[in-house]
Formats: structure tokens, sequence, C-alpha cells
């Protein structure tokens, strides 16, 4: 979580929008993986068929960085990594509807303390209305990537960085697609990065995405995707100690914020007290090729 609290800040300092900057994080990503795989042995190819499966999921990954990213740089850090504390709240939702789960009255109850403590945040400033609203999007986003990588990790077997890797690739080819109409609303300097931005990419994939991502993929085979997403809600909390550090971004915000951040707490120590946190264990996913 203290890796993934300090993504945000990478919004900030790097000057490229949204949609090219995670282009570039996803290209040094796949790069870094597909070489250490390669290195140790790892790296192999998926039947057609799993490939899509997993390459679909990475859709939903490379969205959610697209929107996440957009966030921040249309509001400010602490927006971004706050309204990702929803994803519980979409999780239920989409759980219903994909899996078809019984929905638990103790989620909807930690969902609800989460969506009162968002809905807080969102009315402290007009300004950052979109801000708010593209984490909104990129929170959905990645409850629907939770989920779908849990059935489709228990349906093909790979193990979790065959998974990690061409769903990067899956989320690379997405955007390589949408690069071109970018191109044609925005100028060349919009696209191509600068030498520091280049140098905060080489930073942010290898160590602020590859490694968290694959302890995520680790987690959601261990632990429900709610209870994944519910833990994660901590994030914030490293997330705006750092922003404030780096931005001094506390005075962008008031009393109704720290309100509604106070309240998305509670509601990971009330989940993480109603499960026991490592006890919960709802699906077991275990691949003969999987390291132990």
């Amino acid at each position: 979580m203290l890796l993934a609290g300090a993504t945000g800040l990478f919004g900030r300092f790097i000057i490229l929008s949204g949609l090219p900057m995670v282009w570039y994080r996803i290209m040094v990503c796949v790069v870094t993986l597909a070489c250490i795989m390669s290195a140790t042995g790892r790296l192999r190819t998926v039947p057609f068929k799993s490939f899509l499966k997993i390459a679909g999921c990475g859709f939903f990954l490379a969205l959610h960085w697209v929107a996440f990213f957009s966030s921040v740089k249309t509001s400010n850090v602490s927006i971004g990594v706050v309204c990702i504390a929803t994803a519980c709240f979409f999780t239920i939702i989409f759980n219903r509807l994909i899996n078809k789960t019984r929905i638990s009255v103790a989620e909807v109850f930690i969902s609800f303390v989460t969506i009162i403590g968002t809905i807080l945040i969102f009315s402290f400033d007009v300004r950052y209305r979109l801000g708010i609203a593209l984490g909104l999007i990129s929170a959905a986003l990645y409850s629907l990537f939770a989920i779908l990588n849990i059935n489709v990790a228990k349906e093909t077997g790979e193990n979790d960085d065959t998974m990690l890797l061409y769903e990067l690739i899956g989320g690379l080819i997405l955007l390589t697609f949408c690069i071109p109409f970018y191109a044609v609303f925005n100028s060349v300097e919009a696209i191509i990065p600068s030498v520091k931005d280049i140098v905060y990419l080489l930073i942010l994939g290898p160590f602020f995405t590859v490694i968290p991502f694959l302890l995520q993929l680790n987690a959601l085979r261990k632990l429900s995707a709610f209870t994944v997403n519910v833990t994660y809600n901590i994030e914030p909390i490293y997330s705006i100690i750092l922003a404030n550090i780096f931005f001094d971004e506390v005075k962008e915000v008031n009393l109704s914020f720290w309100l509604g951040l106070v309240l998305i707490i509670v509601s990971v120590v009330i989940q993480i007290l109603r499960t026991g946190s490592v006890r919960t264990v709802p699906l077991r996913i275990r691949s003969p090729r999987s390291l132990r």
C-alpha cells in the first residue's frame, strides 16, 4: 500500500496528460517484466483464448490508470486517491451483476460509510468536481478489473507474473489504438515526454507498478475483491501525507474533506475487524506453475 500510495505523486511530477503518460508507463512495465521473466526462465506463451481473456482484464486496468491520472491532473493527488476508496461500493454492484453473488448487509454498510465520506469530500469545492468524477470512474474500472482478474485467473490457471504481463500487453494494445485519435486533438509536445518525464516513467514503471501489482494479484488469489479494495482504502493516508510534503496540498482542502477521509478510514477498520483480515479466504486459486 505504501508503494501504491506514492503512485499519485507521479501524476503531478510528470507533465504528460493521462493517456500518453499511461501508454509510456505500460510500455516500461512490459519491457521490465518481460526481461525479468525471461532472465528467470518464467517467460512463457499462453493459449490464444487465454490471452484474449487476460488482455481483456488489461483493458480495464489501462482505462483505470488513464482515469486516475486524469483525475489527479484536473484536481490534485488527494482527491484522486480518495475517490479510489469507492471501489468497494462498485465491487458489490459488479459482483452481483457478474458473479450473481449474494449481497452482504455488512458490506453494504461499509460501502455506505465510504460513500458518505466521498460525498463530504465531493462537496468541499466545485473546482474539483471534474477530478472527482474522473476519480469515481477510475474506481469503477478498478473494481471491474479486480473481479474479472479473479475469474480469469481461476479459468486460465496462470500465475501472477504471467497474468500481469499479458494484462499489460492488452492495455498497451488498447491505448496504442487510442493514441492516434488523441494526437489529432493535441500537439506533438503533448505526446513526446521530456527528459525529466522519462526519468520519472523509468521509476514509476518497475518500482511503483510491477512490484505492487504483483503483490496485489497475489492478494486477489487469497482474499475477496471486496476485502482487497477496502484494505486499499488506507492508501489515501500515505498519498495525502506525501502530497502535503511535496505539494503542500493541505492548503487546498477543508474540514469537510477531513471528515470524509475519517469515514473512509473507519470503513477500512470495520472491514478488517469483520473479516479478521487474512482469515477471510472466499476464493483460492492455485496453479501448478505458481511460485511457492
